[in-house]
């Protein structure tokens, strides 16, 4: 059973307000990859494209954290706040978050 020492699977689903793969979404995508990986404690920092006909989300990014600690480190670093405060708020319409943890 999972503990809070567990590894951490941190993925957001997410709509942007600009149109599918236009040239302002290309770079909010590499701005979010480039800013976001580079907090020390992000591992596997994924970009995707969301391709499924289940739900009408654009994009996802989905990252890894050792531990709890390395997850909020990751949630209070000055690059991450920043980033959501001047990008995600202006720039994403609609989300969904999700953190996992290893379950057996």
């Amino acid at each position: 059973m999972a503990d809070q020492q567990s590894r951490i699977i941190h993925s957001v689903i997410f709509t942007l307000k600009h149109p599918r793969e236009s040239a302002e979404a290309q770079q909010f995508l590499a701005d979010g990859r480039r800013i976001l990986s580079s907090i020390p404690s992000v591992e596997q920092f994924v970009v995707n494209l969301q391709v499924s006909p289940k739900n009408d989300y654009q994009y996802g990014f989905s990252m890894a954290f050792a531990d709890q600690e390395a997850y909020e480190a990751y949630n209070n670093h000055p690059l991450h706040t920043a980033f959501v405060a001047e990008r995600w708020e202006t720039e994403v319409e609609r989300f969904l978050e999700i953190d996992y943890v290893e379950w057996v």
